[in-house]
Order: structure tokens, then sequence, then C-alpha cells
């Protein structure tokens, strides 16, 4: 049972704007269990939106340093050290494939330590590295930081570490509100 109900239809016009604006034009699902949650506050949900829709911008191929599959590698591992079922799933449902994350590799983000039959790239183990270290430090160590550092620009480090940041704060939300599982997302691997 959710600790915080979801909005449900019909919304108030102000929540129906904003709940419309949080999702793609053409989405073939409602509006987010989450994003209801959070329009019960609906002017820190406005402040949330902007940032999402800042860390979900970028499209494959746009520049070069950090990539969408970048993006989601981060996220799914945050998720998955955090315990966020939710928008673990919310990821791997909408983006894990279209970025070329295999299921293996979806499924590994999730378990406590990583399975190194997944297929990582010595770049991706780099990343979950930092990913790992941050989830559990609150840092990243000298050594992988070097080797992110060669690899991406100071923009592009700092975005890391905010995105990692941002989906603390989103499992966060999600667990302690126990915003309902959405019925067509991923859900955790076995253990």
């Amino acid at each position: 049972m959710p600790r915080i109900e979801p909005l449900s239809p019909p919304y108030s016009p102000q929540a129906e704007e904003l709940l419309t604006s949080m999702m793609p034009a053409s989405s073939p699902v409602p509006p987010l269990a989450l994003f209801r949650v959070m329009g019960r506050n609906l002017s820190m949900a406005e402040a949330a939106h902007v940032m999402g829709k800042w860390m979900l911008r970028r499209r494959p191929k746009e520049r070069d340093g950090l990539t969408v599959r970048d993006r989601e590698i981060a996220i799914l591992r945050t998720c998955g050290r955090c315990r966020c079922e939710y928008e673990w799933g919310v990821h791997v449902a909408f983006f894990a494939e279209r970025v070329g994350i295999s299921a293996a590799q979806a499924n590994a983000t999730a378990r406590p330590e990583l399975d190194g039959e997944a297929g990582w790239s010595g770049e991706d183990r780099q990343l979950l590295e930092a990913v790992d270290a941050m989830c559990g430090t609150g840092t990243i160590p000298a050594q992988v930081w070097e080797a992110l550092a060669a690899r991406w620009p100071p923009e592009d480090l700092l975005e890391l570490t905010m995105l990692v940041g941002w989906y603390h704060a989103i499992a966060y939300t999600a667990n302690a509100a126990q915003v309902p599982l959405e019925p067509w997302a991923a859900r955790f691997p076995e253990p």
C-alpha cells in the first residue's frame, strides 16, 4: 500500500497541465505513479520536473562525452544500489534496450555485487565503479576519477555526480512513499 496515494483523475487544471508536461507527448501510458505522488506538492513537482527534464534531455549521438547509455547505466545502478525497484523498472522498460543495455546487464545493475558475466566493457566497469563508490561513500576514489577524467571533460563529470545524486533523491522518494510499481515496468531479478 502506498504511504502517499498518487493523485487520481479528475486532476485539478494545474495538476493536469503539469502531469501532461511530465510525460512524453506520444506516451502510451498514463502519467507515472511517481509523478502523481509528487503532484501532491505541485511546487516541488514543478521544480523536480525541470531537473528531471534536464537530466533526460540528451539524445544518443548528440555530442561526445557522457552518452545516453552511460546515463542509463548510472541510473540503473543507482536505483539498484538504493533498492528502488520502481524507478529501476521504469528505466529498464523505457530505455535499456533502446540504448544497448542487454537484459543481463540491466539485471546485473540490480544485484548487490556486479555480475562478471554481464559483458561490461572496461569503460562500463569504470562507470559502475564510480556509481558504487558514490552510493557507498559519497565520493569517487582518485584512481577511478582519473580514469573517468581521461575520458570525459569536467562538465560531464559534474553531470555524472549530479545524475547519481538526483536518482538517489528519486529513489528515496519512491521508496519512502511506497509508490506502487507500474504494471508494465520491469521487476528486479530473482536473487
